[in-house]
């Protein structure tokens, strides 16, 4: 499988060349988010002979919302095609399936890295440092390609941390430009906050839990969304336009509307167009 990295083609889940790893190798339990208690290495209940969801059109009708906020940034077809050579894990032996589970949350975490540097590197304003980011993408898309043993013993927490350097300073020259307050709410507890019509342009968001936040309406133009936690946010028409790093899963976590304005990267939700 050829490296897509600059269009993220290779950074979208493509169930299609998966073994169905997200529904195998991750555990979950029973909560609002999910049916049932689940352990890591088991499959899912839902999950068919041929790696899909039977219940794939009813999750959240049937309590598994979790998995329609769940996105591996491509890590399963890479894991599943290029890592094990297209070897599926039911036919594998027993030792070859627990190894490609152990690496495919390994390789997730680095092809969220790759999502984030790849953004970077489309921001005009962090030209200044657009030759590190290319370096660290380089980097990183080296590590995904080696062997299971191997990622299955990096650490990392320790390259996320050197990535972080760079995405941080991505985020300083880029909500510079925004000509808005550049307010500061990172990891503020925000949840439940009254942010209506808010005027949120340019603020650094990144770990700001933002769980049933009221949004509606509020100006988000240029912020750093990094790790927010939108979980029932209410974005009601609110301005996203020019919001990075801001993932789909994020967004899949939140209520939105048709007014909702969103930044090139991402789609509009499904559910909430069901909302309407």
């Amino acid at each position: 499988m050829p490296d897509q990295t600059a269009d993220r083609a290779g950074l979208r889940g493509d169930c299609e060349r998966c073994f169905g790893l997200c529904c195998v190798a991750l555990p979950f339990a029973a909560s609002a988010d999910f049916a049932i208690d689940k352990q890591a290495g088991t499959p899912c209940p839902n999950l068919r002979d041929d790696h899909r969801c039977g219940i794939h059109a009813r999750l959240r009708q049937q309590g598994f919302s979790g998995c329609t906020v769940y996105d591996c940034f491509g890590a399963g077809q890479k894991v599943s095609q290029v890592t094990f050579g297209g070897q599926d894990w039911r036919t594998g032996s027993p030792a070859d399936a627990r190894r490609m589970f152990d690496v495919f949350p390994v390789v997730r975490q680095l092809h969220e890295l790759l999502w984030y540097l790849t953004e970077a590197l489309a921001l005009p304003p962090a030209r200044p440092v657009h030759a590190d980011l290319r370096r660290a993408l380089e980097k990183t898309e080296e590590l995904t390609r080696q062997p299971p043993e191997q990622l299955a013993a990096l650490d990392v927490g320790a390259h996320r941390q050197e990535v972080n350097v760079l995405l941080l300073r991505t985020s300083e020259l880029v909500r510079a430009g925004t000509g808005g307050r550049r307010k500061d709410r990172r990891g503020a507890d925000l949840m439940g906050a009254r942010l209506k019509g808010a005027d949120l342009r340019g603020a650094n968001l990144r770990g700001a839990y933002l769980i049933a936040a009221d949004l509606t309406g509020a100006d988000l133009r240029g912020a750093d969304m990094i790790g927010a936690d939108l979980r029932d946010a209410d974005l009601t028409d609110a301005d996203l336009t020019g919001a990075f790093f801001l993932t789909q899963p994020q967004l899949n976590a939140a209520r939105g509307s048709a007014g909702t304005r969103l930044p090139d990267s991402v789609t509009r939700p499904v559910h909430w167009t069901a909302q309407l």
